[in-house]
């Protein structure tokens, strides 16, 4: 920033305005980002590349000099999808680590939890790791949303299976959980709207690795339809049982906290056939793009791994999303001027595959909905609302 000459009087003046004046995380050379993460439970294959990929873009925006002058730092705590801890570490970024923003907090209930503490010190959120329609609860002013609601893509999701699948019974398997109350929520409402039959549902714990018994009683029911919100090992437990158990009509269709490339590489075909609707186009099929080619090899080469999965995707976008806004915030930067800036964004995400545009009022960076299918260990998109 420019150094400025002034007079005594009103250097006095300046000397004796409230420090509350400086807004909470930026520093003439930093800005303080904060994020509660699933970084040791049953979301961690989402949590875990995320952070690495909204890291090493940060550190990239970094080495060129940050933005406006400012380093962004990115704190991360790990919440291990406890709720509990999750209000803990909250408490701590923004009243400890005074951090200006949250960024792709992971879980539901645990950003509703966290709003508790972030509205009331007008903290924004942004690009939480859930599509829950609470993320874009009032105040509007501080929630800012990356994709279409797990609500809504499971309804349109549903009404496509309806009409070319031929899905006729929809039943519902769910953590009982803000996130899973979404689901079922949405599996319900749809069936009535088209006049299908919602049989039946079962709830499990986060730790539960046994599904038999619940899977013989959709079968008994005469579920064809099965929507799912559940951790990712056990949405590939569920379908390399119900394969076991021969339940070959009955098909399986997740939100986008199962639109991850981890479920479509299980070995043996296991998820084979397994339908998600999400906010994002899987990476694979659009690896040939220059830009999101450059992307998988700088991502591969910092980690180690052979491909970025969909975690990490969902950080980089929103990494640069965040950048973004604080570049058109300019070198004021208040939580007025990022709000304006956040509602002037329009720009295609080469790395989401999807259109992102908000403004005064609408805080969903990208509305469109894609329904997939696992095809031959991929992804395969298969109908969109664009």
């Amino acid at each position: 920033m420019k150094a400025l000459w002034i007079t005594a009087a009103v250097s006095a003046a300046l000397m004796a305005a409230p420090a509350a004046a400086q807004t909470q995380g930026v520093s003439d050379t930093e800005i303080k980002i904060g994020a509660h993460h699933d970084l040791s439970g049953i979301f961690a294959g989402f949590s875990v590349p995320a952070v690495k990929a909204a890291q090493l873009y940060f550190d990239e925006i970094n080495a060129k000099g940050g933005v406006h002058g400012r380093k962004i730092t990115y704190i991360v705590e790990d919440h291990g999808y406890n709720p509990s801890k999750a209000v803990q570490l909250v408490n701590k970024l923004v009243n400890s680590d005074k951090v200006f923003a949250m960024l792709l907090s992971l879980g539901t209930p645990h950003n509703l939890a966290a709003f508790k503490i972030q509205d009331p010190a007008g903290i924004p959120n942004v690009s939480p790791l859930s599509a829950a329609r609470q993320m874009l609860d009032p105040p509007l002013d501080l929630h800012y949303a990356g994709t279409s609601s797990y609500y809504d893509a499971i309804r349109t999701a549903v009404r496509w299976m309806k009409e070319n699948e031929g899905s006729t019974t929809v039943c519902s398997m769910y953590l009982p959980t803000d996130f899973g109350e979404e689901i079922q929520a949405a599996s319900a409402d749809e069936s009535k709207e088209l006049g299908l039959n919602y049989a039946t549902e079962t709830t499990h714990k986060p730790d539960e690795a046994d599904f038999t018994g619940p899977l013989q009683k959709l079968n008994e029911a005469g579920c064809d339809l099965v929507t799912m919100a559940l951790g990712i090992k056990q949405t590939i437990t569920v379908l390399g049982t119900a394969k076991k158990l021969g339940y070959d009509k009955m098909k399986f269709l997740g939100s986008s906290a199962s639109f991850h490339t981890a479920i479509a590489k299980v070995p043996g075909g296991i998820t084979e056939g397994f339908y998600a609707a999400a906010g994002w186009q899987d990476l694979e099929a659009r690896a040939g793009d220059p830009e999101v080619a450059a992307w998988i090899k700088s991502y591969t080469q910092a980690t180690g791994e052979e491909f970025p999965g969909t975690g990490a995707l969902l950080g980089r976008s929103a990494a640069e999303l965040m950048v973004r806004a604080l570049e058109a915030a300019g070198p004021d930067l208040t939580h007025a001027s990022f709000q304006a800036a956040m509602e002037s964004l329009d720009y295609y995400d080469k790395i989401a595959g999807n259109q992102v545009k908000m403004g005064p009022g609408d805080h969903l960076g990208a509305d469109a909905i894609y329904i997939s299918r696992i095809e031959g260990g991929s992804w395969k998109t298969l109908a969109s609302t664009m």
